[in-house]
C-alpha cells in the first residue's frame, strides 16, 4: 500500500502511523519530549551496543552501514547488535566485525505475535551499555530504544518524537542525507571530528566476492578478465513515480552506447525478473543479494534510478550514477567521491545520456 495515499482528513497514511506509534510510545514510556544534552557519550567502558533502524527496505538497511563503520571506529573493541526489519539484514551486515546479532522482526509483528514476543523477550534479557536511534523520523527505532535495557539511550531530539532519552542531540539543521544523519549524530555525542569524510555505504565484500563479480562480469560480456574492458551496468527498474519506461530506458541506452562506443552495457534485472531492454544487450540476474553485489562490484559504472539497488552498488564500492526526478537527492542520493546524481528534469533520455559522467579506460 502507497503510505502517500491521503485519507478523507488529507493525513497519509505515514503520517497516521506516526502519530499511532507516539501514542503508543506515551502510554507505555510516558509522554516526556528530550531537551539537547550538553553531556557527552564516552568514549571508553562502552561495550556493548544496541542499534535499532526497524525498516524492511533494502535501501533504509544499507544506510544504516555508515553508522556502523563510524561505531567501529570509535568504539573498535565493543560488539554491536542490530534490531531491523529487513529480510536480508544478515547479507548487509554479515561481515562487519563489530556486529554480534541481527534481529529481525516480523514485517507485520501483529500477524506473527509470538515471534515479535520471542525477539523482544531475547532484546530484553540483554543490557546495553548504549542503544542508539539513528534517524530523526522514525518513530519505531525510538520504541526499540526505549524498550531495550541500556544505560545510555541515545537519538535525535525533533518535532514529533516521543520518549525521554538521556542523550539527546539537536537534529541538525543543513545535513540532510539519511546515510549522513546517523553518523552526524554519534559524532556529536562523542565529540569526535564532525568534518571528518563521512564513511561510505559498504557490505563488506572480501577480495574472493571481488574476484568472482569481475569474473562474472567478464563472461558476461565475452572478455578475458584480464582486458578490463569498461562495462557499464544499467538497473532499469524503480517503484512508483520513480520508474522509467521501457522506451526512455532503450532510448538512454543506445545513445549512451553511441557515446562510449568502447564499453559494454549490461543490464542487471530486477528480482521480478522484468527486462526493459529485452535481448539488446547482456543481462544480469540473481535472487542472491551478495551475488548481486559481487556483480555491481566488477563493473566500470552503474546507472539506474533511485532505489535500494543504487545503494547497493554504491556499497559495492562501484562508482554510481543515480537519476533522481521524484525524490530528493540530497537526502537519498549516493555520495562517495566517485558517485554523481543527475537531475532528469525535463530532460530527453538522450540528453540524459550526455550528462553521464563516463569512465575512462584502464
Amino acid at each position: 500500500m502507497n503510505s502517500s495515499i491521503p485519507f478523507s482528513n488529507g493525513e497519509t497514511l505515514q503520517t497516521f502511523r506516526r502519530r499511532i506509534a507516539r501514542r503508543l510510545v506515551r502510554f507505555a514510556f510516558g509522554g516526556g519530549r528530550n531537551a539537547a544534552s550538553s553531556a557527552q557519550l564516552p568514549l571508553f567502558g562502552i561495550h556493548r551496543i544496541l542499534v535499532c533502524r526497524i525498516s524492511h527496505t533494502l535501501g533504509n538497511t544499507l544506510l544504516l552501514t555508515p553508522l556502523l563503520r563510524e561505531l567501529e571506529s570509535i568504539y573498535p573493541g565493543a560488539e554491536v547488535d542490530v534490531v531491523t526489519r529487513s529480510p536480508v539484514a544478515d547479507k548487509i551486515f554479515g561481515n562487519f566485525r563489530c556486529v554480534r546479532r541481527i534481529y529481525v522482526l516480523p514485517r507485520h509483528g501483529l500477524a506473527t505475535p509470538w515471534k515479535l514476543w520471542r525477539i523482544v523477550r531475547a532484546l530484553r534479557s540483554q543490557t546495553y551499555d548504549l542503544a542508539i536511534d539513528p534517524c530523526v523520523s522514525s518513530q519505531s527505532d525510538r520504541i526499540g530504544v526505549l524498550a531495550a535495557k541500556a544505560t545510555r539511550k541515545l537519538g535525535y531530539v525533533a518535532a514529533g518524537k516521543s520518549g525521554m532519552l538521556n542523550y539527546g542531540v539537536a537534529a541538525p539543521p543543513m545535513l540532510r542525507h539519511a546515510g549522513q544523519v546517523p553518523v552526524n549524530l554519534l559524532r556529536t555525542a562523542t565529540g569526535q571530528a564532525a568534518a571528518a569524510p563521512y564513511p561510505p555505504l559498504d557490505v563488506c565484500l572480501t577480495e574472493s566476492e571481488r574476484a568472482f563479480g569481475a569474473q562474472l562480469v567478464a563472461e558476461l560480456v565475452a572478455s578475458n578478465v584480464e582486458c578490463k574492458p569498461v562495462v557499464i551496468g544499467l538497473f532499469t527498474s524503480a517503484t512508483g513515480t520513480k520508474r522509467l519506461s521501457a522506451e526512455w530506458w532503450r532510448a538512454f541506452a543506445e545513445h549512451l552506447a553511441s557515446r562510449a562506443s568502447d564499453a559494454r552495457i549490461v543490464e542487471i534485472v530486477p528480482v521480478s525478473g522484468a527486462s526493459l531492454l529485452g535481448e539488446s544487450v547482456p543481462s544480469f540476474y540473481s535472487s542472491d543479494l551478495r551475488r548481486l553485489a559481487c556483480v555491481l562490484s566488477g563493473l566500470s559504472l552503474f546507472i539506474s534510478a533511485d532505489c535500494g539497488v543504487m545503494h547497493l552498488a554504491c556499497a559495492s564500492g562501484t562508482p554510481t550514477v543515480g537519476l533522481f526526478s521524484v525524490t530528493d537527492a540530497n537526502v537519498w542520493g549516493p555520495y562517495g567521491s566517485r558517485d554523481a546524481v543527475i537531475d532528469i528534469g525535463a530532460r530527453t533520455a538522450e540528453q540524459v545520456a550526455d550528462a553521464v559522467p563516463l569512465p575512462e579506460k584502464t
